[in-house]
């Protein structure tokens, strides 16, 4: 049999959370305690994994069906869809020659078959420790009770504030050193660490609220508020100080660095095109000009191309502002005072709606 098509992780886990059909049959099963080994695969090529049993017409999925199957103590073939029951009471032949790092019988045929058919498989223990795994190619996923995925995500929540409070701090810090015209290339990428940070950690809770499944709405809700205009910040800040390649997304090189290597600012400098940490360096002023109320995007540009850089643009008269392209007197004097304050207070203002 060819592998199937590579199954996306974050589906695996919408499939199987907790009120999910598939959830409802895994269980019944654990509370049964008969074991299972189930194939999700489409009916046409599985004699080359199944031997014996029989085969099942019309026969509807359900959980109650799956649990009474299981009790066979044998395989159980579902529609790839999981809308149709297609085999029960199968022995499962994968290549024994499959490499496997699981140590049950039930657990290696699971992981061995999800190798060579590259089609999920569900694993539920019958014995020992109550335990359900879906086993996907290569990957291996355990399905957590809702009790355990709440407590990690309320953890991970409790963790997320706090470095969403640290990149708060280190744009802070940021804007004022680019108002006193003395930030380096490690200030710079101080900031994108944390953006990182935030941003990695928030793949896991989403990761969490998707395994919780319904369940999971308020910690979504928290994870959304938390990570609100992250991607914006690092994305801005990007766009400030990269020489060249602005219109590339600064998540996707950020994404290259290892977690193991995010705390090493010269990798991290190194993976944005920053160069040397030691190095000065000036914004263009786009961060600080998204924050400026009413600001059209071709104004901004015309600002930022028009002064260069930041500092230029800090030290423009309302004259110098107006003879830009689009600005015009009021718009000058708005943002004239904008800066001012700016300048006095060293903390840009949100970005208006």
């Amino acid at each position: 049999m060819t592998p199937a098509q590579a199954v996306d992780p974050l589906e695996i886990l919408r499939r199987f959370a907790p009120g999910t059909p598939l959830r409802n049959a895994v269980e019944l099963i654990l509370r049964q305690r008969t074991g299972a080994l189930i194939l999700l695969a489409p009916e046409d090529r599985l004699d080359d994994v199944c031997s014996g049993g029989f085969r099942l017409q019309d026969a509807r999925f359900s959980a109650q069906r799956i649990a009474e199957l299981a009790k066979m103590d044998a395989g159980i073939v579902i529609s790839r869809d999981a809308s149709e029951i297609l085999r029960a009471n199968v022995q499962f032949i994968p290549r024994s020659s499959l490499p496997t790092s699981e140590t049950g019988t039930r657990f290696r045929t699971a992981e061995r078959l999800a190798r060579q058919t590259g089609a999920p498989v569900l694993a539920v223990s019958e014995e020992g420790r109550a335990v359900a795994v879906v086993f996907a190619g290569d990957a291996r996923y355990e399905l957590r009770s809702p009790a355990t995925l709440h407590a990690e995500g309320n953890q991970n929540l409790l963790s997320l504030e706090r470095l969403r409070r640290r990149l708060q701090d280190a744009e802070d810090r940021l804007t004022r050193l680019e108002v006193d015209d003395v930030v380096t290339v490690r200030d710079v990428v101080l900031l994108l660490q944390r953006a990182a940070l935030v941003s990695r950690l928030g793949g896991q809770v989403e990761r969490i609220v998707i395994e919780l499944g319904g369940a999971g709405h308020l910690i979504s809700v928290q994870a959304a508020d938390l990570l609100d205009g992250v991607e914006e910040l690092a994305q801005l800040v990007f766009v400030d100080y990269a020489r060249r390649h602005r219109d590339q997304s600064v998540f996707a090189r950020l994404d290259q660095v290892p977690m193991s290597e995010l705390h090493d600012t010269q990798t991290v400098s190194d993976a944005v095109g920053f160069g040397s940490i030691d190095a000065a360096a000036r914004p263009r002023g786009a961060r600080a000009l998204a924050r400026v109320p009413g600001l059209p995007e071709p104004v901004k540009e015309a600002l930022t191309a028009h002064f260069k850089t930041f500092p230029r643009l800090l030290k423009a008269t309302v004259t110098d502002l107006a003879e830009v392209e689009g600005v015009g007197r009021t718009r000058a004097q708005h943002l004239r005072s904008y800066l001012d304050r700016l300048q006095q207070h060293g903390t840009p203002f949100a970005i208006a709606d």
